[in-house]
Formats: structure tokens, C-alpha cells, sequence
């Protein structure tokens, strides 16, 4: 039967990410949380179930401390679509892999549940979201995670009456977000320490330049560049106020913000010569 449809203003259809994180927000603790992008804001979820219908189960890849990190989407269809994200060497990650492997009907609904573990440790529990019952296999560290997730794949593939049971076990490219390719050109540039992005990243309660508003974003940039001048300068004042002048206002005007930086960092050492 087809659910009616309401009509008139609505937000769009974009599924929730729910990400997995042991950790406390103005001194309250939570276990997952999504991320309000448009006002740069952490949102802890406080329930720690999430009933619905597992619908796909995905790699994707995202870029962290430079290289490609792998991340499990597990899509859930719920009153919205949910897509719990969690790195796949994560305690979760395992423990949900294990409980899924014995889940004979993927056509009934579950209970996703955090609980946490020692220190910032988070594992995942599977119930039966009509029994109540809990379901559980044997913890075993050292699984075959790559065979637990083909034979997860091709049960939900088979779930389906119109698509045929083909594993989904292969990696989605993941397209790189504009804002942490524009932190990635500018801080190649400069030569600038990827562990000092990731800990300006950190105080910021994220870990990617895409969760972050664009004039958060434009700061860090700032501070890299500031940063590079620094022994490059006498006067820092002057080096700021040429960033102002070549970049800010120069990208503004429609200038590439590469070539803008390029420049800027030409005028600094000139100045540190003395030429000018």
C-alpha cells in the first residue's frame, strides 16, 4: 500500500548521518550524534536506539591524516532514511558486523543500539525490533570482516523482488567535498603540517573541513597562510594586511584563490628582502 503522500513546503529528502562517538557536549554525554552543517553545530542524540529496516550496506572512503580512511554506511529506512557512519576498524563497526551476520531476515525491522565501553570505546548491539530480543554472536577480533560483509551484502541483496542478489561489497569512490579540496591545495602549498590541521579540527569537534561553516573554514586557511609568513616577515601586521588586500579581496573580485595565495606569498618574501 502507498503511503500518502503529504503536499505543500517540505525539506528535501537527504538521508540523517548519525556518526558514532563516545563523548560529552556542555556536560552531557551521548554515544552518537549528527552534524548540522549550515550552523556549524554538533548535535548529540540522546536515544540510544534506532529502529528501522537495514536497507544497504556500503563502503566509502574519505580522506583522514592524508590518506583514504574506509568508512561503513549502514543505510537504515525509518521515518526518514538514517545512515549510521562509523570507520570500519571501530569497535561499532565489528560488533555490528557480527550481530548482523546471524540475522537470518533482513525483510524484519531491528534496533540499532550504542553502549559504551571502557574509555571512549562505543560497540554496537542488534535486537529484534518485535521480540525484543537481543541478537548476538560470539566477539571474535579476529574475523573475516571482508567474507562477514559480502555474505551481509548478498543477504540484503537478495531481500529485494526487483533487484537481483548481487554483493555490494565493493568500495564507493567518495567525491571529495569543494571545502576539504581547497584545505588540502592551500595547506599542500604552504607546507603546512597536516597534524596541526587535524588538531585545529579537533577544537573545532570535527575531523573534516566539510562539517565546517565556510567562514570557519576561511579562518583556517588564514592561519595557515599567517602561520607560513611568520619567519617570513618582520611585521606581521604588513603580511596580514596584504592577505587582506591580494587574497580576501582579490578572490572576491573573482580571482582563482590559488593563484591569489601564490602571489600573496611572493609579495611576503619580497618584502622580507627588502626589495620593497
Amino acid at each position: 500500500m502507498t503511503a500518502e503522500i503529504k503536499l505543500g513546503l517540505c525539506n528535501p529528502p537527504e538521508p540523517i548521518y548519525l556518526y558514532v562517538k563516545n563523548a560529552e557536549l556542555s556536560g552531557e554525554s551521548y554515544l552518537w550524534y549528527h552534524y548540522n552543517i549550515d550552523k556549524d553545530k554538533t548535535i548529540p542524540v540522546l536515544k540510544k536506539g534506532l529502529t528501522g529496516y537495514i536497507s544497504e550496506l556500503r563502503l566509502t572512503t574519505k580522506e583522514f591524516k592524508g590518506k583514504d580512511n574506509i568508512k561503513l554506511d549502514i543505510v537504515v529506512r525509518a521515518d526518514e532514511v538514517y545512515i549510521v557512519r562509523t570507520g570500519i576498524e571501530t569497535n561499532f563497526a565489528k560488533s555490528f558486523l557480527l550481530a548482523a551476520s546471524s540475522v537470518q531476515d533482513f525483510e524484519k525491522p531491528l534496533i540499532i543500539a550504542v553502549t559504551a565501553g571502557e574509555e571512549n570505546v562505543v560497540f554496537c548491539q542488534l535486537y529484534d525490533a518485535v521480540t525484543k530480543v537481543r541478537i548476538r554472536r560470539e566477539w571474535d577480533k579476529d574475523a573475516d570482516w571482508a567474507t562477514i560483509i559480502h555474505d551481509i551484502q548478498t543477504c540484503l541483496g537478495g531481500n529485494s523482488s526487483t533487484t537481483p542478489a548481487t554483493p555490494k561489497l565493493s568500495v564507493v569512490p567518495q567525491p571529495v567535498h569543494p571545502q576539504d579540496l581547497r584545505v588540502k591545495n592551500i595547506r599542500t602549498l604552504l607546507d603546512y603540517p597536516l597534524d596541526l590541521v587535524r588538531e585545529w579540527l579537533q577544537f573545532q569537534d570535527t575531523n573534516s573541513p566539510s562539517q565546517l561553516h565556510i567562514s570557519k573554514v576561511n579562518e583556517l586557511l588564514k592561519t595557515m597562510c599567517l602561520a607560513w609568513a611568520a619567519d617570513k616577515c618582520d611585521y606581521p601586521n604588513h603580511a596580514e594586511s596584504l592577505y587582506q588586500n591580494q587574497v580576501v579581496d582579490a578572490v572576491v573580485s573573482g580571482t582563482d584563490e590559488l593563484t591569489a595565495i601564490k602571489t600573496w606569498m611572493q609579495q611576503v618574501q619580497t618584502v622580507k628582502t627588502g626589495a620593497v
